[in-house]
């Protein structure tokens, strides 16, 4: 290997970068501009559900029930209701997402000891809204049961309702939530979205770069050159990490100080873990480059290879423990697993090379595979 001549094929492909706008836009502005749209536009927090309340027993209880909902932040309260035969068409055009019904004989019942009955519909259209906003439902409402079995209780006993309150109930649940104390749904993307989009850029550069020698056909200047396979690739795959090294600094200063997500591990790790991770990623578009000779199948293959697993098999959606025994084998086939991972133990928890070396050790595994397979496809010579 000669370092002069891989300079050489890496200078020169360097300004080729730099003086194509489009290609220079697709390195340095696409991976900030997609982490602002993903980060702005995804979010899994579930609040302000638009809300209704039909009431039918107005008495002072009932409305006491209802502020339990109108007050919390988790709902956007739209108003009373009379007409229950309105709700079907609001909740249909999405002017609802649910409606609170309190039964006729609420507060008589309640102050009687049974049993009053209250119902609430929610829109399933979207599961997991659905599920959040029944745990909504189900956490208010055991508050109110509590505090009224509380008076009861007090009345009774003759307690006051503080010392009633701490007789129920009898098993007392405390949850507290690690790493992630404010349940900020961003805090958990931010560090997937860098591995996401590390995952899809860098493949899309180096496929797109070489492919395009091809298409223009100064690829045969490498052929009839004195550089080596191995130098050429060392040389035209140089830039494109070195760029996904930067990009990658950019899209933790955004997850940090514009989406607030903290950052509790060790930065020299983390970045020299980034570097291996997009090595990885810069293999990938290399394999598509040797295999395609357009820039249209060099992108549709890349975003097969990419886009997709990226999403669907690194837990950026679903955690990877909850796929399907097939879909599991497949997320350990790929690199964003295993770097989506160190994002979330740098980022959240803290950790480093301690507790994610195995991690470190897959994807130093996979950059050998894909660079040996590159450099034994790739050959100096026209295809026939």
């Amino acid at each position: 290997m000669n370092p002069a001549r891989i300079w050489a094929v890496a200078y020169k492909e360097w300004r080729e970068i730099v003086r194509d706008r489009l290609f220079f836009a697709l390195a340095f502005v696409v991976p900030a501009v997609l982490m602002l749209l993903f980060g702005f536009g995804l979010s899994l927090d579930v609040e302000n559900i638009p809300m209704a309340v039909v009431d039918h027993d107005r008495s002072a209880l009932s409305r006491e029930y209802a502020h339990r909902f109108i007050d919390s932040r988790y709902f956007n309260f739209k108003g009373y209701i009379d007409d229950e035969r309105t709700l079907a068409k609001r909740i249909t055009t999405s002017e609802l997402r649910a409606v609170l019904i309190i039964r006729e004989g609420f507060e008589r019942n309640l102050l009687a000891g049974r049993q009053a009955e209250v119902q609430t519909l929610i829109d399933g259209t979207f599961p997991f809204r659905a599920q959040t906003a029944k745990g909504y439902v189900a956490a208010i409402n055991a508050a109110f049961n509590i505090e009224s079995l509380s008076r009861v209780l007090s009345q009774l006993r003759g307690l006051s309702e503080v010392q009633a309150r701490e007789h129920l109930p009898p098993l007392r649940l405390e949850v507290r939530y690690l790493y992630n104390q404010s349940v900020k749904s961003i805090w958990s993307i931010a560090p997937k979205l860098l591995m996401a989009i590390m995952m899809i850029s860098p493949p899309f550069l180096t496929a797109l770069g070489i492919v395009r020698e091809k298409e223009s056909g100064s690829i045969f200047n490498i052929y009839s050159s004195t550089a080596r396979r191995g130098e050429f690739l060392a040389g035209k795959l140089l830039p494109y990490v070195a760029i996904s090294s930067l990009n990658v600094l950019i899209l933790w200063a955004l997850a940090m100080f514009l989406f607030g997500a903290p950052f509790k591990g060790d930065p020299v790790f983390f970045l020299l873990a980034s570097m291996l991770y997009v090595t990885c990623t810069t293999g990938i578009g290399l394999l598509v480059s040797v295999a395609v000779r357009t820039q249209v199948a060099a992108m549709i293959g890349t975003a097969i290879l990419t886009v997709v697993p990226a999403v669907l098999y690194s837990g950026v959606l679903i955690p990877v423990s909850s796929l399907s025994s097939f879909a599991r084998v497949i997320a350990h086939l790929l690199p964003g697993m295993y770097y989506a991972d160190i994002a979330m133990g740098s980022f959240l928890k803290g950790v480093g090379f301690a507790a994610l070396w195995p991690n470190v050790l897959a994807l130093a595994a996979y950059a050998a595979v894909l660079f040996t397979a590159g450099f034994m496809l790739f050959h100096k010579r026209v295809s026939s």
